[in-house]
């Protein structure tokens, strides 16, 4: 199909937006614009324009928003996008387990004075004393085991919702936002039941861990789930499961919908589909930090709820140890409150407000009366970087992975071809 063919089957050329085109066409390509310009009377206004390939360049316009978009540049296949959302995903949060095993000791830390305060002395301490893989990279297991399957249905629900709703004429920005929630409820049914175990082997460290005493000791990732379900129930894995979706419902909507409008621009700005490495990285990080520090409130609150002591579970000191009391201790210490999801970046400081809630609402009104709009937002240098790292790499490697398969697809239907 020729050009001018292609131009004419595409445009509705009574908007002004076909005749600005038109007029940019005239110098490259008079015949096309001549096409043009000889059906102007005919056809209405579509929605989205796809590519039009013009001298090996791509031209991409939003007729209904007045923007150039990332939908417009094709869409992958559905398995492309969950494989090239697993790798990335999971790779992303491979890069940022041992903050977020740092995080989940200063979380669970049981002592007083806190064994684990600064991040640089925790690092250094965890390392010196546990090493990497059983230290700062205790829980990688089921940390991975969960990433890579929750990223690849995140990334598939995504895409399908985005699609679903631009193609149902959801103005773009909301459908990102909305996708992005979706995206994250549906790998949510994974990645929380993997982060309670990785969270509890995190804070366990090593088998009979003489360094911290966590009230964890599990011989592995597969006896820690057996044990979880024989002595707490099925339930206990998906333990938080709703002050995690409070905090990383918004963070995923936000993130996804501020990572499409900065790649847009990105691509408006350099006037090329490829971005180059530099702005993936950037316009990926960007876009999740701005998320992390927006969900600051959220993720404080939730780390709050998670980590609070319970009066029904401290020990009555006036009475005389049971026979069973040893049994009834490690029960109780199974089921303390702690992060089970990617690493809160709060850490509560010592003497801070007990809630005595589980409301994610009452929460937040207890610590703005009581700390201020500062209370809202502890530790959101630390929840900046690390979102920043974490999504640049995820959704650069996404990108970059994306391509390959689709090179891969390319050089196959050649082939095939001869």
């Amino acid at each position: 199909m020729s050009v001018a063919d292609r131009l004419v089957s595409y445009f509705a050329p009574a908007d002004n937006s076909a005749r600005t085109i038109q007029g940019e066409l005239a110098v490259s390509n008079p015949a096309a614009a001549a096409s043009i310009a000889g059906d102007s009377h005919a056809g209405q206004t579509g929605g989205l324009l796809p590519d039009i390939k013009i001298s090996g360049q791509s031209l991409v316009q939003d007729m209904g928003h007045g923007h150039g978009d990332l939908e417009e540049e094709g869409r992958p296949p559905y398995f492309h996008a969950m494989i090239a959302g697993g790798l990335g995903g999971s790779t992303g949060d491979m890069l940022m387990h041992s903050l977020d095993t740092v995080k989940t000791r200063q979380q669970g830390d049981p002592h007083i004075p806190p064994k684990y305060t600064s991040l640089g002395s925790s690092y250094y301490t965890i390392w010196r004393q546990e090493g990497i893989r059983r230290g700062l990279y205790g829980g990688w297991v089921p940390a991975l085991g969960g990433s890579f399957p929750g990223t690849m249905l995140f990334f598939g629900t995504y895409e399908w919702s985005k699609r679903y709703l631009i193609d149902h004429g959801l103005q773009h920005h909301l459908a990102y936002l909305t996708a992005g929630l979706l995206g994250d409820f549906a790998g949510s049914i994974v990645y929380v039941p993997s982060e309670v175990l990785k969270t509890r082997m995190q804070l366990q460290g090593r088998y009979n861990n003489p360094y911290f005493k966590s009230g964890y000791n599990y011989k592995g990732t597969i006896d820690a789930a057996r044990t979880i379900v024989r002595h707490e129930g099925p339930a206990a894995l998906f333990y938080g499961y709703q002050a995690t979706l409070y905090r990383d419902l918004p963070f995923s909507a936000l993130q996804f919908m501020f990572w499409e409008q900065f790649h847009a621009w990105a691509r408006q700005y350099k006037q090329s589909r490829d971005i180059g490495v530099p702005l993936e990285l950037l316009t990926g990080g960007l876009a999740g930090s701005l998320a992390g520090v927006m969900t600051c409130p959220l993720d404080v609150v939730k780390t709050r709820l998670q980590t609070q002591v319970h009066p029904d579970l401290l020990p009555k000191e006036s009475k005389p140890a049971a026979k069973g009391a040893a049994h009834t201790s490690a029960a109780k210490s199974q089921t303390r409150n702690i992060s089970t999801s990617s690493p809160s970046t709060h850490t509560p400081r010592p003497g801070a407000v007990n809630l005595q809630t589980s409301s994610v609402i009452t929460g937040l009104k207890v610590i703005y009366q009581t700390e201020g709009i500062s209370g809202w937002f502890r530790g959101v240098g630390p929840r900046g970087v690390w979102t920043f790292i974490q999504s640049g790499t995820m959704l650069f490697l996404y990108q970059r992975i994306l391509k390959q398969l689709e090179v891969w697809d390319s050089a196959a239907e050649r082939e095939s071809s001869i």
